[in-house]
């Protein structure tokens, strides 16, 4: 099992970005993908994830209704739409995934994921 993020780079206050996750050695729709990300000097933080077979997402407080994370099964990669993007979102982005279930109360949990991609930059600035 593998996870390559892309999509990372520098945006301005307000602009948009789409990270992808892309998938090997596994099938997506089986497992459940989380977004994390650590700012600077921060701890690492739950972003957003979705379910697996029928995708149901979740999103911190921070990011709900800037972010969203599709997944689509053809290509085997989820992806992270930032928009109004905030000098505190920068950050290294990370995927996870875990197959199957989480508990909805525990998809915010990194220890809940077993696999993790490497992470992509996202800086934004003011």
């Amino acid at each position: 099992v593998q996870l390559v993020e892309s999509g990372g780079g520098l945006v301005q206050a307000g602009g948009s970005l789409r990270l992808s996750c892309a998938g090997s050695g596994f099938t997506f729709d089986d497992y459940a993908i989380g977004w994390f990300r650590q700012g600077p000097g921060k701890e690492r933080e739950f972003v957003a994830s979705v379910t697996y077979g029928t995708p149901t997402t979740y999103y911190a407080d921070s990011v709900k209704g800037r972010f969203t994370t599709p997944r689509d099964s053809a290509k085997n990669v989820v992806y992270l739409q930032m928009n109004a993007l905030f000098p505190n979102d920068t950050a290294v982005y990370y995927c996870a995934a875990n197959p199957g279930g989480i508990l909805p109360q525990n998809m915010g949990l990194e220890s809940m994921y077993r696999y993790w991609g490497q992470g992509t930059q996202v800086t934004v600035s003011g």
